[in-house]
């Protein structure tokens, strides 16, 4: 029976798994083996998993792309650095999004990239398309991928959403991200993945993007640089090792990613802060929002968005929070964004089973 799956186990069964998961103080456990770097800092080790995330047109494919070619040459790209042992080198790139020809392209430029022939099949690269595929049918087949090649070591999926039905479901989220606690503490390989953020703020997106900051060992943002477009910044925004100094990258003419040497990492000002854009999730606390929203809607649905909003600054005002307009637009968005709040026809229902 599978450690991941809804099945009651048996009392047989229970008595075996607490066996197998029992932490003795005078065993000798390995310490996870370090398989990805940038720079000096570690990303990734066996036995965990790693994401990528980013608005669309970001190149966070690119960014992987460097990823996989440092992991299939052994050398340093962009400044992606791997060290998988020597069982441990084939890698399976599981792209939901794209159809088989882009995929190519991508595999050709991961291929130039690690300095192979990009018109010979790789030895220890498999790519598969899954676009065409329901979630379900995404899910068993990487799964049964991860069982069966043999000297697995690196997985990169682009991108999780595709496995959900509902990217705000919380069930459907914490299967997928236990499937990726099993298959990387059974088969000691390390998964990478890439998930989109929301238009409106930083935050990865959906109940899954929540899931993922819980539980991966690093999540790196790669952004367009705000003053030259041409360039992406890679960063890290969680990473349980010591943080590494963001770098950029550009697209050649090769069409192929290259660092950006000239790069320096924004510093932060001295002197009193710049006042950061109101920011309703970091602002608010998820109990004022609920007062805020039970007060809004006592009455049942409202009818139209002009309305929406008058009582939505009435809610959060008697909840000692104020909103004019611009302010009341950013909630409105936010709610909307986490499923608080879920338009009907015209109008706009509370949901009160909201995953905050």
């Amino acid at each position: 029976m599978e450690k991941a799956d809804n099945t009651i186990p048996s009392r047989e069964e229970l008595a075996a798994y607490i066996e197998e998961s029992a932490v003795s103080v005078t065993n000798t456990y390995e310490q996870s083996p370090v398989v990805l770097m940038v720079d000096d800092a570690i990303i990734g080790t066996l036995g965990n998993f790693s994401a990528s995330i980013g608005k669309a047109k970001s190149k966070k494919t690119f960014n992987v792309s460097a990823i996989v070619a440092s992991a299939l040459s052994g050398n340093t790209v962009l400044h992606y650095r791997s060290m998988f042992p020597k069982n441990k080198r084939k890698i399976l790139y599981i792209d939901t999004e794209q159809g088989q020809h882009h995929c190519q392209q991508v595999l050709k430029r991961i291929l130039r990239l690690a300095e192979l022939p990009d018109d010979e099949k790789p030895d220890n690269l498999l790519m598969l398309s899954l676009r065409k595929f329901a979630p379900k049918i995404r899910l068993s087949i990487v799964e049964e991928a991860i069982g069966t090649i043999p000297d697995l070591g690196l997985v990169i999926i682009d991108g999780i959403r595709d496995f959900l039905y509902d990217i705000n479901s919380s069930s459907e989220s914490t299967d997928i991200i236990s499937k990726f606690m099993q298959w990387t503490d059974d088969r000691q390989i390390h998964i990478h993945t890439v998930l989109h953020q929301n238009k409106n703020d930083e935050h990865a997106r959906g109940h899954i993007g929540t899931e993922l900051n819980n539980k991966a060992e690093t999540i790196m943002q790669v952004e367009v640089d705000k003053e030259d477009k041409n360039i992406s910044v890679v960063e890290a925004v969680h990473i349980r090792d010591r943080e590494f100094e963001p770098f950029a990258f550009r697209i050649n003419e090769e069409v192929l990613p290259e660092p950006v040497e000239s790069y320096l990492p924004k510093e932060k000002k001295i002197g009193r802060p710049t006042k950061e854009p109101f920011d309703p999730y970091k602002e608010i606390p998820e109990s004022v929002h609920r007062a805020a929203l039970v007060t809004a809607f006592a009455n049942g649905n409202i009818g139209s968005y002009d309305e929406y909003l008058e009582r939505l600054k009435e809610g959060y005002g008697l909840q000692n929070v104020k909103l004019g307009h611009n302010k009341a637009v950013k909630v409105s968005t936010f709610l909307s964004n986490k499923r608080m709040v879920i338009k009907e026809g015209k109008g706009y229902a509370f949901n009160p089973e909201y995953h905050y």
